[in-house]
């Protein structure tokens, strides 16, 4: 009875290692990397340079990239009290509270078989997949980047054409953005318009990295709902105009009447005329 009972204690023990072990490596640091964006956001203000820190976690088979603002936001989010209004609806209670602030909220998962893109539309996480690209022109040129020795590559994009630094001498097929797929990490890329412009700054020491996990949330990627890139284009265009029927669907109090969002959703509509996105087709 003893030796059973020895046994089955002993196979326990196995399959708890085991199964962490498996948990442990899938989200195991592989490499951690800080990329500056500098880009033109707006076409009236053509001067004028958004900078936005991203972060690219890399692990065994996949890499996450997302802004920091964004990233700081969601802890700031996770520690604000939840205050109840008398009609039993639950509101987050932000005041006194600096929140971040973040021109992109996406979260992106690079892997060999695909990219799949993450963002909040209404209530809803939307997720939509797209291939790798394949389609990378290797150049025969060379370049010393912030000492990184780097090769250049060039792609169309989405209606862009990009110019792409990557380092062989860093094996990770991964970058910045959508930018995967070519035989080292990107170290920079930048369009040819000078709009957007992308540049590891920051890179953590592979002796710092041990033992740790990458940090995104989990609820920013997990439970998704699945989609194609035109319905999420058109939940996203819907979720936008919705938004006073979306404050009201959640019973939520709208000061100084509706005539408030619908200045706002004005204000939107007129901005995005001037808006400079980083894709120019969506096909």
């Amino acid at each position: 009875m003893y030796y059973y009972k020895k046994l089955f204690q002993l196979l326990a023990l196995f399959f708890s290692v085991l199964f962490f072990s498996q948990i442990h490596k899938k989200d195991t640091l592989q490499g951690e990397f800080t990329y500056l964006l500098k880009a033109k956001l707006n076409t009236l203000t053509p001067d004028y340079k958004h900078e936005e820190f991203f972060s690219l976690q890399i692990g065994n088979k996949r890499a996450f990239f997302v802004s920091i603002q964004s990233l700081k936001r969601d802890s700031v989010f996770q520690a604000l009290p939840i205050k109840t209004l008398e009609n039993g609806a639950k509101l987050l209670s932000s005041k006194g509270v600096s929140v971040p602030k973040t021109k992109f909220s996406f979260t992106i998962i690079q892997s060999n078989e695909n990219i799949q893109y993450f963002n909040l539309v209404g209530m809803s996480i939307l997720t939509y997949k797209e291939p790798v690209i394949k389609n990378w022109k290797l150049i025969d040129e060379k370049k010393i980047i912030n000492t990184i020795n780097c090769k250049k590559a060039e792609v169309t994009f989405k209606g862009r054409n990009w110019t792409a630094w990557y380092s062989s001498e860093i094996p990770l097929p991964y970058g910045p953005y959508k930018f995967s797929g070519l035989p080292g990490l990107i170290i920079k890329i930048t369009d040819d318009k000078g709009d957007y412009d992308f540049e590891l700054v920051k890179s953590i020491p592979a002796s710092k990295l041990k033992d740790k996990l990458i940090t995104i949330k989990k609820s920013r990627y997990t439970e998704a709902i699945e989609t194609t890139r035109q319905k999420f284009e058109k939940a996203l265009k819907d979720a936008n105009a919705n938004l006073i029927g979306a404050l009201q669907s959640s019973e939520t109090t709208i000061i100084q009447g509706q005539e408030v969002i619908r200045q706002i959703q004005k204000e939107r509509e007129e901005n995005r005329k001037y808006e400079n996105p980083i894709e120019l087709e969506k096909d």
